[in-house]
């Protein structure tokens, strides 16, 4: 009776459920594979995507990180919750074709919301990056759950099962991570690619639907066809969306979101805009025409330097429309600039746009200043200007002193370097960054509107340093010329402002932080 009663227990029951069967093991790798890199993909874009808005800062990063890293866990946990209730071949191409539209919405969301969301604040930069990258990474994070939901048919190979789809979504992300920083980024803009993305994961849907429809026969299991109508109207809503939402770049090179426009009252006038931020100003006829106050004060001190007219060995870490180095080459023929610019497309548009000749003496080398930095000789440049911002931040690796000891080693003894620096009350920041210049400069100044000294406005500062005696005595006569009233803190002013501020390192500069208002 026992053999009789084990044999009745070993048959199913006539009404049990039939287990969905296993897709083909390469089918369930790709789907992995292509759904864990399609998330990556996005999340990387997405930076590009908000920093017109918001900049491109260490809590914008962080930000699209932790949204991107939400999105996988709960969209994994939901994925995995409905692949126990229903049968996963019906969910994965409604899945997959839900992630493209959901992709392809991105687009116009980003561009309506960004307008409205502008700024640096953070609540604006947590909601901006969750309606990017949350909806489509969190769709996405789902397929993966399905995938081995269908895969488990022998539970003896569960651990193997789990391990290996698991390996292959992490090769996925770290395969689109890759791709897209090095080739994708470089060779189309965000639009192209997460278009593109949409695209791509639209089509695999589809293809897969009509796949698995074709194996499960007339009778099987089957998306309804109010689903799919539902799926056409969305996907048709997202391209009428996309294709009117708002761009805000004429250009968008490698690092940048880049407009020129023409000055409505002086038509020889353009102004360079990157991520939304007025960046540079160009007369294309009157290249000694400095517009902006913070790009006077370095041509004053740039005059007072030398002799007039006397030619100099100028080095300049960032170029942005490079007004200073045409102004020095216009105000003293026969200077040699080297410009050290970390966009090569940024250089393009100014040849394109703002009348950029380079040549024997005006030399644009397309890299990262600091690395660039240390191939210069030692004691080869008069006059060295820092003016590279991510955004309206200074990068925090040039902030540092380990950066200015190699500034100080590539000045002669008597040149003269000045940084241009932004900051916001309480002005943490520039106090931070003077303390760390002086770490290394025998002599060191400050130019900057009173109101900013005194902690009531946020504004430029132009720090000037030199091993030798700086020519402070003829700086505050020309300040008294200029349209924007300036003061000059001078070294003793200066070490009494700046307290016991921190001097940042490479191994502590916290300058996002440092930046953030009270």
């Amino acid at each position: 009776m026992s053999s009789t009663s084990s044999d009745v227990m070993a048959e199913p029951a006539a009404d049990a459920p039939v287990p969905p069967r296993a897709l083909p093991n390469g089918l369930a790798a790709f789907l992995v594979f292509f759904s864990s890199g399609a998330v990556l993909v996005l999340e990387t874009v997405s930076l590009r995507l908000v920093g017109p808005y918001v900049g491109v800062t260490l809590q914008v990063t962080s930000s699209v990180i932790g949204m991107a890293l939400a999105a996988i866990a709960y969209g994994a946990w939901f994925g995995g919750w409905l692949a126990d209730r229903r049968d996963p071949r019906t969910l994965l191409a409604p899945a997959l074709v839900l992630a493209g539209i959901a992709t392809a919405v991105t687009l116009p969301i980003v561009r309506y919301a960004g307008e409205v969301l502008r700024g640096g604040a953070a609540s604006a930069v947590l909601l901006l990056t969750a309606l990017t990258v949350v909806l489509p990474a969190a769709l996405l994070a789902g397929i993966t759950p399905l995938v081995v939901k269908l895969q488990l048919a022998d539970l003896r190979r569960t651990g193997q099962v789990v391990g290996k789809l698991s390996s292959i979504g992490t090769l996925g992300g770290i395969t689109a991570t890759l791709g897209t920083g090095f080739v994708l980024v470089a060779a189309l803009s965000s639009s192209v690619i997460v278009l593109g993305l949409a695209a791509a994961l639209g089509v695999t849907g589809l293809g897969l639907g009509v796949w698995l429809r074709r194996q499960a026969g007339a009778g099987g299991p089957s998306t309804p066809g109010r689903v799919k109508a539902a799926l056409a109207l969305l996907g048709l809503a997202a391209a009428g969306l996309t294709a009117a939402a708002p761009n805000p770049c004429d250009v968008e090179t490698a690092y940048h979101c880049a407009r020129v426009e023409v000055d409505p009252s002086w038509p020889q006038g353009r102004t360079l805009y990157l991520n939304s931020a007025e960046h540079s100003y160009v007369d294309l006829n009157e290249p000694n025409h400095l517009k902006y106050a913070y790009t006077q004060w370095i041509g004053l001190v740039a005059d007072v330097a030398r002799p007039a007219k006397q030619p100099m060995d100028a080095l300049h870490l960032g170029g942005g429309g490079f007004t200073v180095p045409n102004y020095l080459a216009a105000t003293r023929p026969g200077t040699d600039n080297l410009v050290f610019e970390l966009d090569g497309g940024l250089v393009e548009l100014d040849r394109r746009e703002l009348g950029l000749r380079t040549g024997p003496k005006m030399r644009a080398e397309v890299g990262d200043a600091r690395v660039l930095l240390r191939g210069e000789p030692t004691d080869s440049r008069d006059f060295i200007v820092g003016d590279a911002f991510g955004h309206l931040v200074v990068p925090w690796h040039l902030a540092t002193r380990e950066m200015a000891a190699d500034i100080r080693r590539v000045l002669r003894p008597d040149g003269i370097y000045v940084q241009n620096v932004i900051d916001y009350p309480p002005g943490r920041f520039i106090r931070a960054e003077l303390a760390t210049v002086k770490a290394e400069f025998a002599h060191v100044a400050l130019i900057a509107p009173p109101g900013a000294i005194d902690g009531e406005q946020g504004a430029n500062f132009v720090i000037v340093a030199s091993d030798a005696p700086l020519p402070l005595a003829a700086i505050p006569p020309g300040l008294k010329l200029l349209p924007e009233r300036a003061e000059l803190m001078d070294e003793a002013a200066v070490t009494e402002w700046v307290g016991d501020a921190m001097v940042l390192t490479d191994d502590y500069a916290p300058v996002d932080q440092l930046l953030a208002t009270a």
